[in-house]
């Protein structure tokens, strides 16, 4: 532990301080308050380090969390006991999806999704902080932000425009030689609030902010919403469990590690329960505080509760110093935050990418940004998984051939060749019917499955209707398959239709 400690001592304390100005300004963004922000990152993150699967992971309120927990108090209409059921709800789910080792099938999600799910979430932070960017009140709804704030931009305060231009300048245009000791956000933070302080400027601020432990909040299960609370509880777990698990793909590229995807969903669950009931922001794994934890020495799961012990220690003794910071200036932090998030490798490369990608995560991108989440998510995959069953259809070949040289052998007048190559399953079974439909005058047809990687129910029913129909016309069958192909097909014969038909592993056989 002497080795890695002094490591963890600096991943910890770095990782806090990065993550102080962003708890902040995710807890004032979500609409619970700040202090709500930085308990959230304080929960979350020393109960995620403890148990979770990811050694040096750094958890806390998130760009996507925070998002779906401000839609969600305008749904709830901001009463926080339903909301405190949400979250704790949320917890529950993410301990079950841990349970049932559900982990391991977010890799399975296609990139396009992910791609057009974090973009959109980006462009979100950035329109729902304009408002106070500008000096108004924060909106949590984009399409209202879009048609409200233009007719008011002559209403706007300039000098919170001034403190959100200059965050937004401090964070891009400090120089490496000093950004390298002191994080952008922090910079920013600490020189706009004395200068707004000094300066004696006319802008909102964060407001009081309790400086002792959160109190516990009770749960209230509205039997009327119930339905409303379970659906946001499940985004927000699945949110949390996709933006979680991703992070801990990318401190293994780091570190050359392999997480435990369901542990970590397991910790991450109780850590959001715990920030249910205390009524905090819930969070995930952070990858920008994942890592610099990582870059400045963490190693360990330490890191991670060392940063929560900072985190306390300045909710503890700081509180009455961060209720003076401007709103305006949390929301350039923020604006950062949501530029960061979109995701420019697949923005470079959106000419070259098929079409069908492209589609898949323009759809995620705008339902993400105009609609909702979770259905944002749904959409994309379902979308994805049929254009890739289009796909697999398009490349597989339905051949039939009948009395000329067929390989190495002749094929005797009155038999026909049907030879499939590629997949037979659901999404190739409708070509079959309409190629065999085709078949006329023929004493006998040989069925050439032996290439196919693999065959599903829909292509079973369909392989025995078809050979219902030549029994009824008298025609012989035989049928060149794998035997595990064979032995699946005989698995569904209870009906007898595979009686008299012959299953062949050669073509040689099947001829003679």
């Amino acid at each position: 532990m002497k080795s890695t400690f002094k490591g963890d001592l600096f991943g910890g304390v770095t990782a806090a301080i990065i993550a102080l100005p962003l708890a902040l300004a995710f807890g004032v963004a979500s609409g619970l308050g700040a202090s709500a922000g930085l308990w959230g990152a304080i929960i979350l993150g020393f109960i995620a380090s403890l148990f979770g699967g990811t050694l040096t992971q750094i958890s806390g309120p998130t760009g996507p969390m925070t998002v779906v927990i401000a839609s969600s108090i305008v749904t709830l209409h901001s009463d926080l006991r339903l909301i405190v059921s949400m979250i704790l709800l949320a917890g529950v789910f993410q301990i079950i999806f841990g349970a049932i080792k559900a982990g391991k099938f977010v890799q399975y999600i296609p990139y396009p999704v992910i791609s057009g799910f974090m973009s959109g979430i980006g462009i979100i932070i950035i329109i729902l902080q304009l408002k106070p960017l500008f000096g108004f009140d924060v909106d949590s709804n984009v399409i209202h932000t879009l048609i409200t704030l233009i007719p008011k931009l002559d209403e706007m305060n300039i000098e919170a425009l001034l403190l959100g231009a200059s965050a937004l300048a401090i964070v891009y245009l400090t120089p490496q030689k000093i950004s390298r000791y002191i994080p952008t956000p922090l910079l920013a933070l600490v020189v706009l609030t004395v200068a707004s302080l000094l300066l004696d400027l006319d802008v909102q601020k964060i407001g009081d902010i309790p400086s002792g432990l959160p109190p516990l909040v009770m749960p209230d299960f509205d039997l009327k919403l119930y339905s409303t609370v379970i659906s946001l509880a499940f985004t927000l777990a699945i949110l949390g469990s996709i933006d979680t698990l991703l992070t801990s793909i990318v401190a293994d590229s780091i570190t050359r590690t392999k997480h435990n995807p369901n542990k970590e969903l397991i910790a991450q669950g109780l850590g959001n329960l715990c920030c249910g009931i205390t009524g905090s922001v819930p969070g995930a794994g952070a990858t920008m505080r994942t890592v610099i934890n990582i870059k400045s020495g963490g190693t360990t799961r330490y890191s991670g509760i060392i940063h929560s012990i900072v985190l306390l220690l300045i909710a503890l003794l700081l509180a009455p110093l961060a209720s003076k910071i401007p709103l305006a200036l949390l929301s350039g932090i923020l604006i950062k935050v949501g530029i960061d998030i979109l995701d420019y490798k697949f923005i470079k490369v959106w000419r070259e990418s098929p079409k069908n990608d492209l589609l898949v995560m323009l759809s995620v991108f705008f339902i993400t940004v105009f609609f909702d989440l979770m259905i944002a998510v749904g959409v994309g995959i379902l979308l994805a998984c049929l254009l890739v069953v289009y796909r697999i259809t398009k490349e597989t070949d339905i051949s039939l051939q009948d009395s000329k040289d067929y390989k190495d052998f002749v094929v005797p007048e009155g038999t026909r060749i049907i030879r499939i190559e590629g997949a037979f399953f659901f999404g190739s079974s409708t070509f079959f019917e309409s190629k065999i439909n085709t078949i006329l005058d023929t004493q006998r047809i040989i069925i050439d499955i032996s290439s196919v990687p693999f065959v599903d129910l829909t292509a079973i029913f369909t392989l025995k209707e078809f050979i219902a129909r030549l029994k009824d016309e008298g025609v012989e069958i035989a049928i060149v398959a794998k035997s595990k192909h064979t032995s699946k097909i005989m698995k569904f014969n209870q009906d007898k239709i595979f009686e008299g038909v012959k299953f062949f592993e050669k073509y040689s056989q099947a001829l003679a």
